[in-house]
């Protein structure tokens, strides 16, 4: 779990250095930062969905993963609740968009995901340190755009690579590439949307979304 532990540390650290950067923004400054996160995410976003569209063994799977994942957490009201946690740190209101954003974009991608099954499976830690420098530099831009509260993405971070961490340690390499093509889909669906909510275009309740992620790791699994 080293690597796990440094890529958390890296995020706190970037997100100490960028809510001091804030702190002495002008107001013209942050709302250009909003703008270029929001195109980012969207480019993103769209470019994680076209690279692996083509490659997809379950092409409505993404379909049905974000109608469930979605209806789950509408059920679960995560937007409502964890906009009230967010409440407590935010300015302005504006620090869950950035948490969403956060989240997807140090969890869904290639290095988070395989880097703790290297850990787990060969002690080897290069994905997982490689990962860390990138959200260092991530969270600082982010928490210069929305704050210091952005560290809680950190605890997000922990839980989500512990978790494969610890599942590779039951059942081996599980992680498959149609999963990772699945998983990368969803995901990149999921900050697309959230692009779309930093530039005011459109609030689609992308908090609301995040069961969607679990679908196609729970389908990959049964097909297998």
């Amino acid at each position: 779990m080293i690597g796990t532990l440094v890529n958390v540390g890296t995020i706190i650290t970037g997100s100490l250095i960028g809510g001091i950067v804030k702190k002495v923004l002008k107001e013209e400054y942050s709302k250009c930062l909003f703008t270029a996160m929001g195109l980012a995410a969207t480019g993103l976003g769209i470019n994680s969905v076209v690279q692996n569209m083509p490659d997809s063994n379950y092409p409505v799977l993404f379909i049905a993963s974000l109608a469930i994942g979605g209806l789950i957490g509408s059920i679960l009201r995560l937007d409502e609740r964890i906009g009230r946690l967010s409440s407590r740190y935010s300015d302005g209101g504006k620090l869950g968009e950035g948490l969403i954003t956060g989240c997807l974009l140090y969890c869904v991608g290639t290095l988070s995901i395989l880097g703790p099954v290297q850990s787990a499976l060969y002690q080897d830690h290069t994905f997982l340190f490689t990962n860390a420098m990138l959200d260092f530099v991530t969270s600082m831009v982010l928490a210069s755009t929305y704050g210091i509260g952005m560290a809680l993405a950190a605890g997000v971070l922990f839980a989500w690579q512990g978790s494969i961490y610890g599942l590779t340690m039951l059942l081996g390499n599980f992680i498959t590439d149609n999963m990772m093509t699945e998983l990368s889909i969803v995901g990149g669906f999921l900050i697309f949307s959230s692009g779309l909510g930093i530039l005011e275009i459109k609030d689609c309740k992308t908090l609301n979304m995040l069961p969607a992620l679990i679908i196609p790791i729970i389908w990959c699994i049964i097909a297998a």
